[in-house]
């Protein structure tokens, strides 16, 4: 269950289906499934792990099954850092595309390479063109991504998304 949900999520946000891929990701958040003391007592299970199933069938409906039991917590990390945050590294780049839910304006991040870090914000622009620019320290970085160092050093990283990237 929870597997074929993130694999699916991952896929909507790689088409650039942000409604879906957010959706899906809501759906199985467990955070979700403890939102008040009727949610908590029908999971039974702890708000920080990912279950691998929830149960569909009477009297168990809605409970979680299989939370510590399964690799579904590093597919979850990486639908939001990969797939929704858009951040992934590539040899000696970081990459970012993100799939940013429509009802996220901005949102930012620091990414640790060795003892460097990098402060990255992320924005929703406007314009008649859709594409994405990023910035690393004052200069467009190009396709490549922003070419990682360490240099003990605190770079800023500023990316405008325009339209539907």
């Amino acid at each position: 269950y929870t597997h074929a949900a993130i694999w699916a999520a991952m896929a909507f946000a790689a088409q650039g289906d942000k409604v879906r891929a957010w959706e899906v990701l809501t759906l199985i958040n467990p955070v979700n499934h403890s939102l008040d003391e009727d949610a908590v007592d029908r999971y039974q299970a702890e708000p920080y792990v990912i279950a691998a199933d929830v149960y569909a069938i009477a009297p168990h409906t809605g409970r979680a099954g299989w939370t510590w039991y399964t690799g579904s917590a590093s597919w979850m990390y990486q639908l939001i850092v990969e797939s929704i945050l858009g951040l992934k590294r590539e040899g000696s780049y970081l990459r970012i595309k993100p799939c940013m839910p429509p009802h996220w304006d901005n949102y930012s991040m620091v990414y640790h390479f060795g003892t460097t870090a990098y402060q990255i914000i992320v924005r929703r622009g406007v314009g008649d063109e859709a594409k994405i620019t990023i910035q690393a320290d004052d200069l467009e970085v190009g396709a490549l991504g922003i070419p990682l160092t360490d240099d003990q050093q605190v770079h800023r990283v500023a990316v405008t998304i325009v339209s539907d990237l």
